[in-house]
């Protein structure tokens, strides 16, 4: 459904994977990859926006590279630069706000997508609203305070890297903060429940959480 793209960063171009609805338009969303990639499965997704209605597009961060081992990929994820990933998704932003509806876009992130989604929410404010799956980076430290709009946290009991107590620590700081947001916690699922193409992949958390994102995106956009 979707094709490769490339949009404008800093003088330089960035690839990313972009999936437009039938009618050609729609709500803009940014798609953030896991530690993997841009592979087939941020494309998939990128694709179900498409179906509900909105414009994907989906930055690939690598630039060219991806992996399916877990080794390569936690080293690409430390290797990431974080300063440069920021520009990568502000210059996404841009190009998605020219091919879509409305000046505000949303962000969803996924393992290392999803607090890349949150630390990119608070660095633009043209991010209407975030979403975050069970995010996680040693590197990527969210400015809290300057978050632009609201965010919709999916988690999973078992994580051992997000763990409850990460999540509930996020909980307790967005609240002491005043900041709008809603977290939903799946009991005896793992990191990564929403990756079909992983064994922890959890049909009801993965369905149920879709479900309540694309509420949330049509509410907020």
């Amino acid at each position: 459904m979707g094709e490769m793209v490339e949009f404008a960063v800093n003088g330089t171009k960035t690839p990313g994977y972009l999936a437009k609805p039938a009618s050609g338009s729609g709500p803009g969303v940014i798609v953030i990859q896991e530690w993997w990639g841009l592979v087939p499965h941020i494309k998939d997704i990128a694709d179900r926006f498409a179906q509900a209605g909105y414009v994907a597009l989906a930055p690939d961060l690598y630039h060219g590279k991806a992996t399916t081992s877990p080794d390569e990929a936690g080293k690409m994820m430390m290797a990431l630069q974080i300063g440069p990933a920021e520009k990568d998704l502000a210059g996404a932003v841009r190009y998605l706000q020219t091919v879509s509806k409305g000046t505000k876009v949303g962000v969803v992130g996924f393992c290392m997508g999803g607090a890349l989604s949150l630390y990119a929410a608070s660095k633009n404010a043209d991010i209407g609203a975030c979403v975050v799956y069970y995010g996680v980076h040693p590197n990527v430290k969210p400015d809290l305070a300057a978050l632009h709009g609201p965010v919709l946290g999916f988690y999973a009991e078992k994580d051992g890297f997000t763990t409850p107590a990460v999540v509930k620590e996020l909980d307790g700081e967005l609240t002491r903060l005043g900041k709008s947001h809603e977290f939903h916690t799946y009991p005896d699922t793992d990191h990564a429940f929403f990756n079909d193409t992983r064994p922890v992949y959890d049909e009801h958390a993965a369905k149920d959480s879709w479900q309540r994102m694309l509420g949330f995106f049509h509410d907020k956009l």
